[in-house]
């Protein structure tokens, strides 16, 4: 990737609504170049898609939890399925440490959580043990990647 592609990620992340022509303006190309540059950076799987952020609480989904699950060894492929098809798990995400996994819950308070764990997510193939904390609030949330990944990208060079 070349400075030019950085541009146009960032900008995307930026607003990933905006035409070509528009796009091609902030990072100073044509609107054909650009569209070439963004269909080669989607082909290549740096742009995994575009979305709407929703906001959970907006929709009635106001307690956002993080639930560390400990399972049995022989049950991963099994737990990861299952995981995927779970409409109440927002991300999963495998861990080093004291947990295999990380899930992101939204529940709609603090009982439908309770419902969540004990009669459903503690059910999950191979569960054996669950540990809930409750985010109170978030600070941050939809972080842009593209900035970050280019400076770091940019000191390890200059090593």
């Amino acid at each position: 990737m070349d400075r030019l592609d950085w541009k146009i990620i960032a900008e995307l992340e930026r607003d990933g609504r905006q035409s070509y022509a528009e796009l091609g303006e902030q990072v100073g190309l044509s609107k054909s170049p650009c569209w070439s540059r963004v269909k080669a950076l989607e082909a290549g799987h740096v742009i995994e898609g575009y979305a709407a952020r929703i906001d959970p609480a907006a929709l009635g989904l106001a307690v956002q939890s993080f639930v560390e699950v400990q399972i049995r060894f022989d049950a991963h492929a099994e737990f990861e399925a299952a995981v995927l098809a779970h409409p109440a798990v927002a991300e999963c995400h495998t861990t080093a440490g004291e947990s295999d996994y990380l899930l992101k819950i939204f529940a709609r308070s603090a009982d439908h959580l309770d419902e969540l764990l004990r009669h459903n997510l503690s059910k999950l193939p191979g569960v054996q043990r669950l540990k809930t904390t409750v985010c109170l609030k978030t600070i941050k949330r939809h972080a842009p990647v593209a900035e970050w990944a280019r400076t770091t990208e940019d000191r390890e060079r200059t090593r």
